[in-house]
């Protein structure tokens, strides 16, 4: 029997995190981009060492490697579906893969051509795929600023999202650095994704506090990428909690972003336990140096966790996915057995 026999679903990856290290120093080599190190072993080393950083902030200037190596198609289409064939390897259920299209047009793609890569990837590795995992695309819209510096690519990307919605997208998110701006000042993102009909999440409460968990909220959102400050402020845990929010949390990355000090002070648990819909997730899992099952060792040994957590936040993950309802309702099936 596998360790963690039931069906695990991740909700909240990033694609550009999570390129295969082999794939990078492969890439790097074609495309002559200067490396941190002289081969391949050492560059392993080199994302262990650098995993634990001192900000969200910092954290972030990590993905320019990455995205320096994903600004053509058949680089995107590869790296998403090693991620895919990746991730059944390692008994996945469901994953929900996000990725922002306008991070991939430096050179001569559009964000539409960024989009296509990914699902070329998606279908590629799916047809391979021999446990039927399931995959849905989130488009990320970014923070890099004061929100009117690319408000038009964001409206971009969530105009394309709903070009491909039910054609490979299933959703969008707001990601990038927290407390730049108010997150207040990206309410358009999100009145443009009501109006169209694009489901969404949003990065909140993770370097900020939960005021940025309530604007997420006053957006309409019911997913929150991260969300764990809102644990500060009880009557935004009850808000969240009669509106049947659920928080993406990924408490490794939280832990090497020093957004929380310790495993063994995370909220997480306690979020669980008052009644929050808490999810767990790599969010990074290249660049952080884990897998889901690392994060379900943590929950257990060092966060308070039962088995019987991890099967139900599970289960909370099957429900607040972006699936078809169809895929949806036989996956929350499938989990509901484990908890009988």
């Amino acid at each position: 029997m596998a360790k963690y026999d039931f069906p695990k679903v991740e909700l909240h990856l990033h694609l550009d995190g999570s390129m295969l290290p082999e794939t990078a120093w492969e890439l790097a080599q074609e495309k002559g981009i200067a490396m941190p190190a002289d081969n391949l072993e050492e560059f392993r080393k080199f994302i262990v060492v650098t995993a634990n950083c001192r900000s969200v902030n910092e954290y972030l200037k990590r993905f320019e490697l990455p995205l320096q190596l994903m600004q053509d198609q058949a680089s995107i289409a590869r790296v998403t579906k090693e991620l895919i064939l990746l991730l059944e390897s390692q008994g996945l259920a469901h994953a929900e893969i996000r990725f922002a299209p306008q991070l991939h047009t430096r050179e001569k793609l559009t964000q539409k051509d960024a989009i296509e890569a990914v699902l070329a990837g998606k279908r590629e590795a799916l047809a391979q795929v021999k446990n039927g995992m399931t995959v849905s695309i989130i488009c990320c819209t970014m923070s890099v600023g004061p929100a009117q510096v690319n408000e038009a690519e964001n409206l971009e990307t969530v105009r394309l999202a709903a070009q491909y919605l039910g054609r490979g997208v299933d959703a969008i998110d707001l990601a990038g650095a927290e407390g730049i701006v108010p997150l207040n000042q990206f309410h358009p993102i999100f009145d443009l994704a009501k109006e169209l009909g694009i489901p969404f999440t949003c990065h909140a409460g993770d370097s900020q506090g939960p005021d940025t968990v309530q604007d997420a909220l006053d957006f309409g959102a019911k997913r929150i990428g991260h969300g764990h400050h809102i644990f500060e402020d009880p009557a935004l845990c009850q808000r969240a909690i009669q509106e049947g929010v659920t928080l993406e949390i990924c408490p490794t990355s939280n832990i090497q972003c020093q957004t929380r000090a310790d495993y063994s002070v995370h909220p997480a648990k306690a979020l669980l336990d008052m009644g929050m819909r808490v999810t767990i997730n790599t969010d990074n899992m290249v660049l952080s140096d884990i897998h889901l099952d690392h994060e379900y060792d943590c929950c257990l040994e060092q966060m308070g966790f039962t088995r019987e957590d991890l099967i139900q936040m599970n289960l909370y993950a099957a429900e607040a996915s972006f699936l078809p309802e169809t895929e949806k309702t036989a996956l929350i099936a499938k989990i509901r057995r484990y908890l009988a």
